[in-house]
């Protein structure tokens, strides 16, 4: 079975949104390279609407060097969205029909690598809270944001988690990957 995954840049505080306002200068080579492996084991994205419109507006014109370009424009994605519709502009891109839960546990029974749910904070709570998501990976930079959504919120369910991997880089990242406690 096919494992599911999601990797969100975080703060100290919390906050998952528009990291590209608190990462400043802590995005290392290290980071990089821990990247790099995770998306190498990577064939299908898992998108919601924001990230895919904000993603689809930037990625197919980005320099096809940069290795995340590389790696995003090429791969099958599928977009869980009420609003869209077909055809979508991004290549290789397709719309999630009917319930999102079920589609992505049915991801998990076909041939192929890991799914990666990229971005899109609500999709990847709700696969998360579902026990879709097999494994989460908070990428934490040393710095207080201050303001902005924050993955779990007050009010959230009790869920307890097992640390499956922690590392830090020499810019003080922490490099921390959870997955769901099954007891």
């Amino acid at each position: 079975m096919r494992k599911v995954t999601a990797g969100l840049f975080h703060s100290v505080d919390g906050v998952v949104q528009d990291p590209f306002n608190f990462q400043f200068d802590s995005f290392d080579d290290e980071l990089g390279t821990g990247l790099t492996k995770m998306i190498n084991s990577v064939d299908t994205v898992v998108l919601g609407r924001i990230t895919y419109q904000e993603w689809a507006g930037y990625w197919p014109n980005a320099p096809r060097d940069e290795d995340f370009a590389a790696f995003i424009n090429p791969v099958e994605k599928f977009v869980a969205s009420r609003t869209l519709t077909e055809p979508l502009e991004w290549e290789n891109s397709q719309l999630i029909k009917g319930d999102v839960q079920q589609f992505v546990t049915d991801l998990k029974g076909r041939d192929g690598g890991e799914i990666a749910v990229c971005g899109s904070i609500s999709l990847v709570r709700q696969l998360f809270f579902a026990g879709v998501l097999d494994e989460l990976t908070l990428m934490t930079h040393p710095v207080v944001a201050g303001s902005g959504r924050r993955l779990f919120e007050d009010g959230d369910p009790l869920h307890r988690l097992v640390l499956e991997n922690q590392s830090a880089t020499g810019k003080g990242n922490v490099i921390s990957t959870y997955s769901l406690r099954k007891d």
